[in-house]
């Protein structure tokens, strides 16, 4: 019997992965209270599933702002850096490859995990109704300020820095985290985007803080090397458009001419239903983008195997299945049992929940 498509090596911009299963960016909630750095729990628990073809990092803010919910770690501070080369040095020695994603929250936040109890930064004053976690209990988004230009010319910078130290800490590459209604996806969509100066109106100007961001990063490590997540037709985090697939087409148009390493799209709502108003969203969009492109959201084995010979994807990213499973693409290759997930620990805590599952050559029950 041939093996499935899914299961063969593929060129990913500057990286060759063993096989097309992606373990998707886990949010997991562990970082050191005091400096939201890695610690060795991180390096073991990514170590655990190096063999996925590539691991993208939970979602890592670029600068202190960037925060949104308690215990997510950072990429802008000496401990961050020497704890995220642990993680990576502990992958490489298993023969995996892992990229950071790089991520500010923008209004997605609480004043009480601000610096200074600062309220959140976003395109424009407008609070999103949605909830973060403040380390105690689940709290509203802080209403926002408005973001000045030279402010927006920081953060590009931000970017750019935080990639320099994603490279100096081993990764492979970085992702941009476009989606789920966090900074970037506020500036993209004129639900959340009411600006009048060159960042806000026309689609144009709404793309333009993307458009530097990925000068700003490939001009750092080169196009591929870099990915981008989308989520287009998600309203997480209360993000909508007046017209979804035209922004998303001008989007995928420009990320399209930059020859990144993957486009990675979220395909419908965000850990919800996969289709979209007009039903052939996605795959419309999916065409218009010529390199590697990364599907997610509910895939199966038998989805992931299919959308791979079809050709419509060329990975699959998998997220909730990659937390019990540590050597989930080994189990998908064999059709083997998978473990069912402890929701209660998927976020915070210690090992409980999180390096504790069996593999399949290691046949005991998580406690």
């Amino acid at each position: 019997m041939t093996t499935p498509k899914l299961f063969s090596p593929l060129r990913v911009g500057a990286m060759e992965v063993a096989n097309r299963v992606v373990m998707a960016p886990l949010t997991r909630n562990r970082a050191r209270a005091e400096d939201d750095a890695p610690v060795a729990l991180h390096a073991e628990y990514y170590a655990q599933r190096a063999g996925a073809g590539l691991i993208i990092t939970e979602a890592t803010q670029i600068v202190p702002e960037g925060k949104g919910y308690a215990w997510t770690p950072g990429i802008y501070s000496d401990a961050q850096i020497a704890g995220w080369k642990e993680v990576t040095r502990a992958v490489h020695d298993k023969g995996g490859k892992i990229v950071l994603q790089l991520w500010h929250v923008g209004r997605v936040s609480h004043v009480s995990l601000q610096p200074d109890g600062k309220a959140p930064v976003a395109p424009s004053a407008i609070t999103a109704e949605t909830q973060t976690f403040d380390g105690t209990q689940f709290v509203a988004a802080s209403a926002p300020k408005a973001l000045e230009t030279d402010e927006i010319a920081d953060l590009v910078a931000a970017y750019a820095t935080a990639t320099r130290n994603a490279m100096e800490a081993g990764f492979d590459g970085v992702e941009v985290h476009g989606a789920n209604g966090y900074l970037i996806d506020q500036f993209l969509r004129d639900g959340s985007n009411h600006r009048d100066d060159a960042y806000g109106g026309s689609v144009e100007n709404r793309t333009r803080f993307l458009k530097e961001i990925m000068d700003a990063v490939t001009g750092v490590i080169g196009a591929d090397r870099v990915g981008v997540r989308l989520s287009p037709y998600s309203n997480a985090n209360d993000v909508r458009d007046s017209d979804t697939f035209g922004l998303f087409s001008h989007v995928v148009d420009l990320l399209d001419g930059y020859g990144l390493a993957y486009l990675h799209l979220v395909e419908g709502q965000t850990g919800g239903p996969r289709e979209t108003p007009e039903g052939d969203e996605i795959a419309r969009l999916r065409k218009r983008f010529r390199g590697v492109y990364m599907g997610n959201n509910g895939y199966d084995r038998q989805m992931a195997i299919d959308a791979v010979e079809s050709g419509d994807v060329d990975l699959v990213a998998f997220g909730k299945l990659y937390i019990s499973n540590p050597d989930l693409a080994e189990r998908l290759k064999q059709d083997a049992p998978l473990n069912e997930p402890n929701t209660a620990t998927f976020y915070g805590g210690g090992a409980e929940g999180y390096t504790d599952y069996p593999t399949l050559d290691q046949p005991r029950a998580v406690a």
